[in-house]
């Protein structure tokens, strides 16, 4: 007999009115697996996107299919031949499947040990559900995507969002002088993880404004926002510079731009890493609402405004 998982789940593409809370059937724990106890599982703008259909072309999707791609946790169980983790280890993780179906927004998750890394002791499981995807995705696309190196400029749009504010971090760490653009009521919120300078999208002209910052122009434009902003600052990449998204896929970018789109893809070994800097103080993640299981529709509506300041997140 299997095991119940009570979950939130969907069984149609839709809004956030399709979300149905209730028991599914628990995957059994195969070779290389380990069943991890969900503590907190974090919200992100993509988790509506795959629900509403946007996606389904790209990534492959069963019914009733478990939103949720951010996991901390406890480890409860492992698999044969799964030994980097024991029975009551704190872990976290990015847990995209190549196939969406079961997700964290449930009281347990049955993943592959290779997604896990242990989780930062000194972050509590809701601050460390805020870091997987944001932070996986802001690494991949400042250093993987963007060789941001120390001195070099950095502009990040959408800065005070949850891969922003995560993005700011790992470039000030890094040792690059970062601009931060986003809403006035978001300035000091960026200035506290670290931005050097801040700018207003609204009446402002995004472009110019970074020009009177950085006159030569910045090296790397991390576009986390997309939309008017990002083709306001373009005029403010210098001609060798480079432009990587996370929204923007180029079909609408002039050829002669230096340009790359990411998706974030899962890495253990990037999530030890955050995990380091977290437990050296230089990573902080600002929780700004915890939901519960049966809130989970609330938690995906609120994502969907795009006002979201740090990580929302849910407690199953």
């Amino acid at each position: 007999m299997s095991k119940k998982n009570k979950a939130a789940f969907y069984e149609a593409y839709g809004d956030a009115g399709q979300i149905k809370i209730g028991e599914l059937d628990l995957p059994e724990v195969k070779e290389g697996e380990v069943l991890v106890r969900v503590k907190a599982a974090g919200v992100n703008p993509v988790d509506s996107a795959v629900r509403e259909g946007w996606l389904k072309d790209f990534l492959p999707l069963n019914f009733p299919a478990i939103p949720g791609w951010d996991v901390a946790g406890v480890v409860e169980e492992v698999g044969f031949s799964a030994r980097r983790f024991k029975p009551g280890d704190e872990v976290y993780a990015y847990a995209r499947r190549p196939t969406v179906q079961h997700g964290t927004f449930a009281q347990y998750l049955v993943i592959p040990e290779s997604y896990l890394a242990h989780k930062p002791q000194n972050l509590s499981f809701e601050e460390a559900a805020g870091i997987p995807l944001v932070g996986l995705t802001a690494y991949q696309s400042l250093f993987d995507a963007g060789s941001l190196q120390a001195g070099q400029t950095v502009l990040i749009l959408g800065a005070s969002g949850g891969v922003g504010s995560l993005g700011i971090q790992l470039a000030k760490e890094k040792g690059a002088t970062v601009i931060g653009v986003a809403s006035q009521k978001n300035h000091q919120f960026m200035k506290n993880l670290g931005a050097d300078h801040t700018v207003d999208y609204k009446d402002t002209h995004v472009g110019q404004a970074v020009k009177a910052l950085a006159p030569e122009g910045v090296d790397l434009i991390f576009d986390a926002a997309s939309g008017e902003t990002l083709t306001q600052s373009l005029e403010a990449l210098k001609p060798n510079g480079k432009l990587v998204s996370i929204l923007n896929q180029g079909q609408d970018l002039d050829k002669s731009i230096n340009f790359q789109y990411v998706f974030v893809e899962p890495n253990s070994t990037q999530l030890e890493h955050l995990r380091a800097l977290a437990e050296a103080g230089k990573l902080k993640v600002h929780v700004s609402g915890t939901y519960s299981l049966n809130e989970t529709a609330e938690a995906m509506r609120q994502i969907e405004t795009h006002h979201t300041t740090g990580k929302i997140v849910i407690l199953p």
